[in-house]
């Protein structure tokens, strides 16, 4: 009978410290969480308002390898210019008969809206807007990717990586994901960033389902006048089994 009056003292003083144990370990999941959106937000920041500090020219071939196992070869050219107000991306990709041009212009102070309704930072030619599902050259490349779109979606996220380097490289993964995916655009991007350079170590899209899409991949680069340049970038159809690798002729110092 005297075990009685410890047990009733017992199972409540358990079940209190239980709660706030359960409690303590919410708020500390939300701190984290809040942590990591906040993290994520001003690495994306970071990442939209790098730049270019000169001109230049890179030539070279879209190598694209369809389902079919077919492999056209497009010459193409990138041309950076950099100004006061804006840095322009030009890609061109001649064919026979006709030569395709998409432009990009990076504004330099373009206001970052990271909730709710929000404003990329590209933009285009007014006539002729492409859309970013759009792909470039009958390549796997999007307009959406060449352009890093992804990096203005309002929700920005850091992740615990599931191993300490990626390619060899310590590395921040962010994941980024689109409020309002189109039906043939990403819901949700996932992005390795090298901690030391802040170039991109390979890159995941996933489709409107949340299913794996695309698979990018910088691949070689190459020292010019002092500064590394990529030479190789890869991108992947893992549902279509399409492949598409840019090369750029870049002359060695």
């Amino acid at each position: 009978m005297m075990s009685a009056r410890p047990t009733r003292f017992v199972l409540p003083l358990l079940a209190t410290i239980i709660f706030f144990l359960a409690v303590g370990a919410l708020a500390q999941t939300t701190n984290d969480w809040f942590d990591a959106v906040i993290q994520g937000r001003k690495l994306a920041q970071q990442l939209c308002e790098a730049r270019p500090t000169e001109n230049f020219t890179n030539t070279g071939v879209l190598k694209i390898k369809d389902g079919k196992g077919r492999r056209p070869e497009i010459p193409v050219k990138c041309v950076v210019v950099v100004t006061p107000t804006n840095w322009q991306n030009t890609y061109e990709a001649f064919f026979t008969n006709t030569t395709e041009t998409l432009k990009i212009f990076h504004p330099v102070s373009q206001a970052h809206q990271l909730e709710g309704d929000y404003t990329f930072r590209h933009e285009y030619p007014t006539a002729g807007r492409p859309d970013a599902d759009t792909t470039f050259a009958g390549s796997d490349f999007r307009v959406a990717d060449l352009a890093l779109e992804f990096f203005d979606w309002p929700y920005q996220k850091i992740l615990p990586g599931s191993t300490s380097l990626k390619r060899g490289r310590a590395y921040t993964l962010l994941e980024s994901t689109n409020p309002d995916p189109s039906t043939n655009g990403y819901s949700r991007v996932l992005t390795w960033i090298d901690k030391e350079s802040g170039g991109i170590l390979e890159a995941e899209a996933y489709d409107v389902d949340g299913r794996l899409l695309k698979e990018f991949a910088p691949k070689t680069f190459k020292k010019v006048n002092g500064q590394w340049e990529l030479q190789e970038m890869e991108i992947r159809n893992v549902q279509t089994g399409s492949r598409t690798r840019l090369e750029f002729d870049l002359k060695p110092e």
